[in-house]
């Protein structure tokens, strides 16, 4: 060729791979060199290799470790194609190379992750508010018995919880009664069985007598048969009854006892709220008047939802007590009946009646073979 193609000079600088440079450029260059690279990172930090453009390799711009540090060069970051070398130069400090093979981010939004709850604050908070309840509910109980305070009243089912309670009471007299009946009766049944046998073992062994005690036997038998039905009538009475009092009407009484807390809830906030209203109105009350008004929208729609509840469960009580007792009653009534008239049959026929089967004596006893 007769002439040369120029070439760049950044191309012509020979560079070692300490980083350190031919006399004759070494000021050029390192001038050159500090505006391409990042802010903090200085010459010794870099390795830097060029070959001409005659070669087929292309030139490689590399980041990498202190000369103290003993970990290797990290991964190369730039590798621009011949054209792009010979503007190299030219760029000056436009080119940024990014370390750590990492681009740089000069500007853009900053999000920020939502800071972590501390259990430890949540869980004083939820004992403030329990105690802050708490006080004023108690305030408010105090209030009441003391004549201070005022109650929301509603007079209707405010008698039907009267009532209930009540009836329970007497349900329960009822319920030790008969109780305290079948244990009695279960006593007399099994003097009776052993007296019917007692009688019969005589038969056998008196011949004079052998009439005499043989009537008296059968007689203490069957009337430890009827006792037997009789008591299983009157379990029977006792179990439909128990779950009366101790299930259905103790779980109705249970939603009475929410009502009543909702009730002392929306009383206590109520009175707070009227107190506040009947101060002054400035920048510092108005934001406490507006937290009051909130809490006791928040208590009045608890008491009114309670109220509801309770009104319902009341009017299925007592539909399900008259229907329960009816039966039951009716049981009771004809089974003492049949038994004391001597009407076997008509004691068995109550028992079919209501679907009463009697347990058959040891017969919840486990067998020889279950024993061993």
């Amino acid at each position: 060729m007769a002439q040369e193609s120029p070439k760049n000079s950044a191309a012509e600088i020979p560079v070692t791979i300490n980083g350190q440079l031919e006399d004759s450029h070494e000021h050029s260059f390192k001038s050159d060199l500090k505006c391409s690279l990042p802010v903090g990172l200085g010459l010794s930090e870099t390795k830097i290799t060029s070959y001409g453009f005659d070669s087929a390799k292309e030139g490689v711009v590399e980041a990498g470790s202190f000369p103290s540090s003993s970990a290797s060069p990290k991964s190369s970051v730039i590798s621009p194609s011949p054209a792009a070398a010979s503007r190299l130069a030219g760029q000056g400090c436009d080119l940024i190379i990014p370390t750590g093979g990492r681009a740089q981010q000069k500007s853009g939004p900053v999000v920020l992750a939502d800071e972590v709850k501390n259990p430890a604050m949540e869980k004083l908070e939820l004992v403030r508010k329990w105690s802050l309840n708490t006080y004023k509910c108690t305030r408010q109980i105090i209030s009441e018995k003391l004549g201070r305070g005022s109650r929301t009243v509603d007079l209707e089912l405010e008698a039907q919880i009267d009532i209930l309670r009540d009836n329970k009471k007497k349900y329960e007299n009822i319920l030790r009664l008969a109780q305290t009946l079948s244990t009695q009766l279960f006593q007399m049944v099994h003097t009776q069985r052993q007296l019917g046998e007692a009688f019969a073992d005589l038969s056998l062994k008196s011949l004079e007598l052998h009439e005499e005690f043989g009537y008296n036997a059968d007689t203490q038998k069957l009337l430890a048969k009827n006792g037997e039905t009789l008591l299983g009538a009157i379990n029977f009475f006792i179990a439909s009854v128990n779950t009366l009092v101790n299930k259905t009407i103790e779980d109705t009484l249970l939603t009475v006892k929410q009502y009543e807390s909702a009730r002392i809830e929306y009383d206590a906030y109520r009175t707070d709220l009227e107190e506040l209203n009947l101060g002054p109105r400035d920048a510092n009350t108005l934001p406490k008047i507006e937290q009051s008004q909130q809490l006791f929208q928040v208590h009045k729609e608890k008491y009114d939802k309670m109220r509801n509840d309770v009104s319902i469960k009341l009017k299925f009580l007592e539909e399900n007590k008259v229907k329960v007792l009816h039966n039951q009653l009716v049981l009771f009534h004809n089974a003492i009946a049949a038994y004391f008239a001597g009407n076997q049959k008509q004691l068995e026929q109550t028992l079919k009646q209501f679907h009463i089967k009697l347990k058959t004596p040891g017969a919840d006893a486990p067998s020889w073979l279950e024993e061993q």
